[in-house]
């Protein structure tokens, strides 16, 4: 079984999927951590995110790969076998991630990793190109969405809890640039698939919302171990 869950940053996607996965004991896939991973690579080598060739010609080595931690399910990204789950979650990271993910030859890459993770398992994949592009004939698909300000409230509070010291108006504007970015880019464009259920998360925890789909995964005959019932 396959459920995917898009939508624009700080929409509570991960979040959802997460608790999501846990209650229908399924597998969770963040595919916006291994786009981080590829941005960390790019950058340590010292290459501009948007120079498509020199990117594209650093690709071969540059390894990214997914695991789960037994104890908390949480899922840990590694680059070159080395664990940076860690590194990725910063604003620099965010941004530079947005930058590669237009590219078509990391697209095509990770897009490939992400099917060869999901064969032969149940999982719920979230990110911004899984309904549409990743897995067009997935179960069920559902684009998570909030206005800006209230996505921007939550990253800013997320950064905060990290002792982070990132402004809200800076946060506010790189959700704003993130979404130009994956909204505007030629292959997989962020947009809500013909299928999806569409959730306004503004007035909603993430409880709510998992509850939300949850509810309508059951409805519609799936059982609690990802299998149809």
């Amino acid at each position: 079984m396959k459920i995917a869950i898009d939508g624009p940053g700080a929409a509570g996607k991960s979040t959802v999927a997460k608790l999501l996965a846990r209650n229908l004991g399924m597998t969770y896939i963040d595919t916006g951590a291994m786009y981080r991973a590829i941005a960390l690579g790019i950058t340590a080598l010292g290459i501009f995110p948007g120079d498509a060739e020199a990117v594209g010609a650093a690709l071969d080595g540059l390894s990214v790969g997914v695991a789960h931690d037994g104890a908390s399910g949480e899922q840990l990204v590694y680059l070159n076998g080395e664990d940076v789950t860690g590194r990725i979650r910063t604003p620099e990271m965010s941004k530079c991630a947005s930058d590669v993910s237009k590219l078509p030859s990391v697209r095509l890459r990770l897009v490939d990793l992400q099917r060869e993770i999901a064969e032969g398992r149940d999982v719920i994949m979230d990110g911004r190109d899984i309904g549409t592009y990743v897995f067009p004939d997935a179960d069920r698909k559902y684009f998570l969405t909030a206005s800006p300000g209230a996505r921007a409230r939550r990253r800013y509070l997320e950064l905060r809890a990290k002792g982070g010291c990132a402004a809200y108006g800076d946060v506010l504007r790189d959700l704003v640039s993130r979404d130009a970015n994956d909204s505007g880019r030629e292959m997989a464009p962020l947009t809500i698939a013909p299928d999806a259920v569409l959730v306004e998360t503004d007035d909603m925890t993430a409880l709510e919302v998992e509850a939300v789909l949850r509810a309508d995964i059951l409805k519609r005959g799936f059982g609690p171990a990802g299998a149809p019932s």
